[in-house]
C-alpha cells in the first residue's frame, strides 16, 4: 500500500499545479487558447518524472521497470481524473460562459460539446501519462547489456 502513495501524492500535487496554471490563465483571459494547454504536458511530465526518481531512490535495488511504470500511471492518471473534475465544475459551475466562448473560437455547433470537451481533456491527459511513462522509463531502468568481466 506504500508503494502507491508516493505516485498518488505526486499527482495530487501536478493537479494541484494544473488548476494553479489554469487558473493564472484564466485570470489573464488567456484560458480559451488551446495552445496554451501544451504546458500541461510539462507540469505532468515533472511530476511523473520526479514519482519515478523517488520511487527508485526509495527501493534501490528491489526498483523495477514494472514498479516504475506502475508509479508513472498512477501519477499521471490521479493528476488527469483530479484534473478533468476541475474542468468540468469550472467550466459548468463557476464560468457557464467558458464554454460556450471555447467553442465559438473552435467550433460551430455547441451541441453536446461539454462531454466532447470533458472527454477530450481525459485522454488527452492520459495518452500524455502513457507516452512520458514509457519514455521516462528509458531513463530510469536498469541496463542488462553491460558485461561484467
Amino acid at each position: 500500500m506504500m508503494k502507491i502513495a508516493l505516485p498518488i501524492r505526486f499527482g495530487i500535487a501536478a493537479s494541484g499545479s494544473l488548476i494553479a496554471y489554469f487558473l493564472i490563465l484564466s485570470l489573464v483571459d488567456l484560458h480559451t487558447n488551446v495552445f496554451y494547454s501544451l504546458f500541461n504536458g510539462v507540469i505532468t511530465g515533472f511530476a511523473i518524472y520526479e514519482a519515478i526518481k523517488y520511487l527508485r531512490i526509495q527501493e534501490k535495488e528491489k526498483f523495477s521497470y514494472a514498479t516504475g511504470f506502475k508509479a508513472g500511471i498512477v501519477t499521471g492518471f490521479v493528476a488527469t481524473l483530479i484534473f478533468t473534475i476541475f474542468f468540468a465544475i469550472y467550466s459548468t459551475e463557476i464560468d457557464p460562459a467558458f464554454l460556450e466562448h471555447l467553442s465559438s473560437q473552435w467550433f460551430s455547433n455547441f451541441e453536446s460539446f461539454e462531454a466532447i470537451v470533458f472527454f477530450t481533456v481525459a485522454i488527452m491527459g492520459f495518452a500524455t501519462t502513457i507516452v512520458l511513462t514509457l519514455s521516462f522509463m528509458q531513463l530510469f531502468k536498469s541496463s542488462k547489456n553491460t558485461s561484467s568481466q
